[in-house]
């Protein structure tokens, strides 16, 4: 959600674990590293599907923000075959971008938490308690993300796309997601008319729902000026050029190998 499924994708790292039931002394076993904070992908890709397919039918996204996805995903494959295509199969090898340590984590894990389980949250309470403004104001961030979770999922695992197609990923989905926020916060706070918890003793229903709007603001903010644009973007460019240049050597190596055979039987002739 803040580049965070590309950041620290889970993966598989072979370890040494000495001799086991059934393995040889010396050999690796596999064991699976998960750096996700959300369990397995497999799982969360179809209950995110889900999610996107009762907000699409719900009437609650506007047609902006449903055509938004499909201009992201068609925006991005022309990056990946036009601007910055995969270098050999060296993106494929290692789909994190930037590994952070436990702060890092825990940043992660409170921006799943503010973004992603409290307006869920919100949004099913909405309905429980009939409040459409609640559901009308938080369910269009809720499908952006949706889509952009599952987008970063996908494409983490794909060769097709290099590290910098990769970081515009969640860098495209918020600052769109920015704007959303905004509209959520002018309708919690500025709003004249007042939605149902509001006209009912249920006042920390509405606080929690305007408290909730500025917390995201903020969270996603943050994320994009100090995050994604300054430390995350940056890194995925050079190992990009690294990769690029490192294709390149080969390349040089292989012609000069190459030259170099040519000359050698031309010499024998001659002796």
């Amino acid at each position: 959600m803040s580049g965070v499924s590309l950041a620290v994708s889970p993966r598989t790292e072979s370890v040494h674990t000495g001799a086991g039931p059934g393995m040889k002394p010396g050999q690796q076993q596999q064991q699976p590293v998960v750096g996700g904070v959300m369990g397995s992908l497999r799982v969360i890709e179809l209950q995110l599907v889900a999610f996107i397919m009762v907000f699409s039918a719900s009437g609650l996204v506007p047609i902006l923000d449903l055509v938004f996805p499909v201009f992201s995903s068609v925006y991005l494959l022309a990056l990946s075959r036009c601007a910055f295509p995969a270098r050999g199969n060296s993106s494929s090898a290692s789909p994190e971008i930037f590994q952070g340590g436990k702060l890092f984590r825990i940043y992660v894990i409170l921006g799943t938490t503010i973004g992603l389980f409290l307006p869920l949250a919100y949004v099913l309470g909405g309905f429980a308690r009939g409040d459409d403004h609640a559901v009308r104001s938080a369910t269009p961030h809720l499908f952006l993300l949706s889509f952009q979770i599952l987008t970063e999922n996908i494409i983490s695992g794909l060769s097709l796309f290099s590290p910098p197609v990769r970081a515009m990923v969640p860098l495209l989905y918020t600052v769109r997601r920015i704007f959303i926020i905004i509209d959520w916060i002018h309708d919690v706070w500025l709003n004249k008319t007042l939605p149902a918890a509001a006209q009912t003793k249920d006042v920390a229903w509405f606080w929690f729902g305007k408290i909730l709007a500025v917390a995201n603001l903020l969270y996603f903010s943050i994320n994009l000026y100090c995050f994604l644009l300054p430390c995350f973007l940056p890194r995925a460019f050079e190992r990009y050029f690294k990769e690029r240049d490192e294709v390149h050597a080969k390349m040089a190596e292989d012609k000069q190998s190459q030259a170099a055979n040519k000359i050698q039987p031309s010499d024998k002739k001659a002796d």
